[in-house]
This record gives C-alpha cells, sequence and structure tokens, in this order.
C-alpha cells in the first residue's frame, strides 16, 4: 500500500533497520518519552522497527518515517492497532524530534495520516491514546478535528486519555 501523500514540508516512508540511529535517538530522547514509563534503549529501537515492518507485512501500514523533502529526519507518525478497552481501535500515532516540537510537525504528519486513514483505508473511526499530562500531543490531535471521548485503563501507563474522531 502506499505511505500518505507528502505534505508542504514532510514526506513518508517506510521505517528500516538503516533508520535504527535516528529512532535510537528519537526514542531514547527523554524530552520525546516524556510521558512513556521510560526512554527506550537501543534494542527497545530494534524492536520498534522490526514491529513496524510487521505492520507493514500484515496490514499494509504502520507508523512511517518522516522526513523533509531533502530527507532530514523529523520523526515518526501512522496508523496502528491498539487495544482500548478490550476493542481494537485504529490510532494515529507520532513522535518528533524534541529540537522540532511546537513547529507543527507533529499537526501536519497526523492530518496526513488522518486523510490516508478515511482515503486509502475507508476508515470510520480514528483514535489517538494520549498520557492524560501531555497537553502537547492533545493539542495535536484536536487540531486534526478529535475530543476526548474515554479513558483507558489498560496498557503500561495508569489511565491514558482516548480521543476519537469519525471519518
Amino acid at each position: 500500500m502506499p505511505t500518505p501523500q507528502p505534505t508542504d514540508r514532510l514526506q513518508f516512508r517506510e521505517m528500516t533497520d538503516t533508520d535504527l540511529d535516528n529512532m535510537t535517538a528519537l526514542l531514547g530522547n527523554p524530552d520525546v518519552m516524556r510521558f512513556y514509563p521510560a526512554p527506550k534503549s537501543r534494542e527497545e529501537a530494534a524492536s520498534w522497527i522490526l514491529w513496524n515492518e510487521e505492520n507493514y507485512a500484515t496490514h499494509g501500514y504502520g507508523l512511517w518515517i518522516i522526513e523533509t523533502h531533502d530527507g532530514e529526519f523529523i520523526g515518526d507518525c501512522g496508523l496502528t492497532w491498539q487495544l482500548v478497552n478490550g476493542t481494537q481501535k485504529l490510532e494515529v500515532g507520532y513522535h518528533v524530534r524534541s529540537d522540532l516540537h511546537g513547529q507543527g510537525y507533529a499537526t501536519e504528519a497526523a492530518a496526513a495520516c488522518r486523510d490516508y486513514a478515511r482515503d486509502h483505508l475507508e476508515a470510520t473511526e480514528l483514535i489517538a491514546i494520549i498520557h492524560p499530562d501531555n497537553r502537547a500531543s492533545e493539542r495535536v490531535a484536536e487540531k486534526i478535528g478529535m475530543h476526548r471521548v474515554d479513558d483507558d485503563r489498560g496498557g503500561n501507563i495508569p489511565v491514558r486519555t482516548v480521543l476519537s474522531m469519525q471519518l
């Protein structure tokens, strides 16, 4: 399956083993991973890449590398299936380098993934699962049309805010 359409500043591509250094730096950054249980190690970043390669093989999509049109690594963004209160739901997720926070990259990428879910997957709902204290990530979800619908009490943190939108 194709990746989301390029945006004014970003393009998408599948994650591969060649992204290990960038993904280790991204997922190992305490600022990026502030609302996760802990930053990820190099081995965990390698597992993250493998998980996405498996998602591409199984579903045709996953989290993609987001980069500028010149190839500068920005982060990852894409679509994955997540268990929310016992039900599988399609989630848009995003991580952007901490030195680029606040510049609209996450919103731009998430909007492209929202459109991809609607136009290519014919999804009828899209969610975002966000730590209750992560207001910046919640604002990204709101900017692409989501609103708070529930709290999920599963996963690695006690409560996760769930935002949703109908497509």
